[in-house]
């Protein structure tokens, strides 16, 4: 077993909590899907939002997550450079896991895939 990083993002049409809340959840439980990562398999979640997000706390929606309560998860901000995509939800994912790098599955969803077309499926 290693350490791998598994990355993700997503957009919400409008900073209101149960979108932000829905849209961390479904793309921390995608990435976690797609990597067949299990709640154990986790050492922490970063999860960043532009600043434009202030309704609340991405990290409540992954702490909801049935058998996730114990993953550590901490909140940040994005630095707030011009022009950058607005409503934007990016996680960082740190696993334990056998998977080699180039097998490693990140998430983009929503207008996200813009940021890494380079990792679309």
């Amino acid at each position: 077993m290693m350490v791998r990083g598994l990355r993700g993002a997503t957009t919400v049409e409008n900073d209101e909590e149960q979108a932000v809340l829905e849209a961390t959840q479904a793309l921390v439980e995608e990435m976690a899907k797609e990597n067949s990562v299990l709640p154990g398999d986790i050492i922490s979640v970063l999860i960043s939002t532009t600043t434009d997000i202030k309704s609340t706390f991405p990290a409540k929606a992954v702490r909801s997550i049935d058998g996730w309560i114990y993953v550590p998860v901490m909140c940040t901000h994005e630095m707030d450079v011009p022009g950058a995509m607005p409503l934007c939800i990016r996680a960082l994912m740190h696993v334990n896991t056998d998977i080699p790098q180039r097998y490693v599955k990140h998430i983009y969803q929503k207008n996200a895939v813009k940021l890494r077309p380079d990792l679309q499926k």
